[in-house]
C-alpha cells in the first residue's frame, strides 16, 4: 500500500503563493481535495504528480520524492483537469499509446479492460474530437488506469458527466479505493466529495483549512451553534426544559418537531438523553440539521 506525503509544502510564483505550508497524509482509500477554485488544488496535485516542483518543504509518495523521478508513473495514474487528448485518435489508440509508453507486455488486454472500465467499449472506436466533454473524461480515466497504478490523482474528475456517468465514476474509484490503492480528487463540489470520500482535505486560500472525517470536523467547530432537529413524546415538555441549559442557545416548536440550536454538541447529546429519561419523555429522533459537508466548508470559507 502506498502512501502519498507533503511535510511543510509550499509553492509559489513570484509573489504569488500559491500553496503555503502544507502538511497532509494520505493513505489508501479515497479522499477528496475539497476548496473553492482558485484555492490550490490542482497545485497540489501537480506537485505530487511530479509536474511541479514544491518551493519549499518535502514531498514523497511510497518515501520517495515525486519531482524528478520519471520511475514514479509506473505506479502513478494522473487524470488532469484539463483535455490532455489528441482529438484525431479514437479512445482506444489515445488508452493504446499509454499503454505503450508503460511498456506493457499485453497492450490489447490491458486497453480493453481499462476502456471496459469506464463503460467506452462502445465509443472506442470513434475519434476523440466526436466526444462529448464527459466521454472525454472517461476516456482520460481509462488512460490513467491501464497499467493498473498504486497511486490514481484525479483533477475535478466529473466536469462534464452527466449524472448517470457520474454515479458509475463514483462507483468505480470507490471500488478502487477498497482494494486498497490510494485515490485522491480534487472537487469544489460539495456533493462529490460527500458522497465519495472517507476523509477530506480542505484547501482554502493555499492552505489547509481542515483535515479528516468531515464530520468529526464539524462537530470540533464547537464556536459555532449546532442544528438539531428533535421530535418526542412530549416536545413541548422537553423544549422548555431544554431552555436555559448551558449546551443549549435557542429552541424553536415546529410543526416537524424541535428546532434546537447547540453550542456544544457533546454536551447537548449527553444533556437530552438524561433529561428525556429524568422526566419520561421518549426520544423518537434526533438529527443533526447542518452535518452535511455544505456547512463545514461554508463555516471554513467563512473563517
Amino acid at each position: 500500500m502506498t502512501t502519498i506525503e507533503l511535510a511543510d509544502v509550499s509553492r509559489w510564483y513570484g509573489n504569488v503563493v500559491a500553496v503555503n505550508d502544507v502538511t497532509i497524509t494520505i493513505g489508501p482509500g479515497v479522499t477528496g481535495l475539497l476548496g473553492p477554485n482558485g484555492a490550490g488544488k490542482s497545485t497540489i496535485i501537480h506537485m505530487i504528480s511530479g509536474f511541479l516542483e514544491p518551493s519549499r518543504g518535502k514531498l514523497t509518495i511510497g518515501g520517495v520524492p515525486s519531482w524528478d523521478n520519471p520511475d514514479i508513473y509506473r505506479t502513478l495514474g494522473l487524470v488532469p483537469e484539463r483535455d490532455s487528448v489528441y482529438a484525431f485518435l479514437t479512445g482506444a489508440d489515445f488508452v493504446r499509446a499509454t499503454a505503450r509508453l508503460q511498456q506493457l507486455t499485453d497492450v490489447d488486454g490491458a486497453v480493453r479492460r481499462a476502456i471496459a472500465m469506464v463503460e467506452m467499449a462502445d465509443a472506442a472506436g470513434r475519434r476523440i474530437s466526436t466526444y462529448s466533454k464527459g466521454m472525454r473524461q472517461r476516456i482520460k480515466v481509462a488512460a490513467a488506469l491501464v497499467h493498473d497504478p498504486e497511486v490514481l490523482l484525479l483533477d475535478e474528475p466529473f466536469n462534464g458527466m452527466d449524472p448517470r456517468q457520474r454515479l458509475h465514476m463514483m462507483d468505480l474509484l470507490d471500488k478502487l479505493g477498497a482494494e486498497g490503492r490510494t485515490i485522491l480528487f480534487s472537487s469544489h463540489i460539495l456533493e462529490e466529495v460527500e458522497r465519495l470520500s472517507g476523509t477530506i482535505q480542505v484547501i482554502v486560500a493555499g492552505r489547509l483549512a481542515a483535515s479528516g472525517d468531515f464530520r468529526a470536523i464539524r462537530r470540533l467547530m464547537t464556536s459555532r451553534p449546532h442544528v438539531f432537529t428533535v421530535r418526542s413524546s412530549d416536545d413541548r415538555l422537553l423544549g422548555a426544559m431544554l431552555i436555559g441549559r448551558a449546551a443549549v442557545s435557542g429552541v424553536e416548536v415546529t410543526a416537524k418537531g424541535l428546532q434546537v440550536r447547540a453550542s456544544d454538541y457533546g454536551a447537548f447529546c449527553r444533556e437530552i438523553a438524561a433529561l428525556a429519561r429524568d422526566h419520561d419523555v421518549r426520544l423518537l429522533e434526533l438529527l443533526p440539521a447542518d452535518e452535511s459537508l455544505e456547512s463545514v466548508f461554508a463555516y471554513l470559507v467563512a473563517s
